[in-house]
């Protein structure tokens, strides 16, 4: 089986941050990257421990997302530097994967 190698990366936000907006149209448009999804989650806390969730008394419109994108090693490394300027960098995470041919 063929297989081209590709970077996945995610970066970690909530749904009330301001640089949610600013980095989708920076990856469709500028950055074009290959793929896009964003994972909306049930649960999360930040570093100072203020905590996001979702029950079924108190729907918050501040919940966790996950941003995952994926594209060629060095143009999700110029992405990244990128991120870096409108994101805390320990919020982006990255790994090498395979895409079958």
């Amino acid at each position: 089986m063929k297989h081209h190698d590709i970077t996945i990366a995610r970066v970690y936000l909530t749904e009330s941050s301001k640089a949610l907006t600013k980095m989708l149209a920076y990856l469709k448009t500028e950055a074009k990257v290959k793929g896009i999804t964003i994972f909306r989650g049930i649960y999360g806390y930040e570093k100072n421990g203020v905590e996001h969730s979702a029950s079924l008394v108190d729907l918050s419109l501040n919940l966790p997302l996950v941003v995952e994108f994926f594209d060629e090693p060095d143009k999700i490394t110029t992405i990244i530097e990128h991120l870096k300027n409108m994101i805390e960098a320990e919020h982006i995470v990255f790994w090498p994967a395979s895409v079958a041919q």
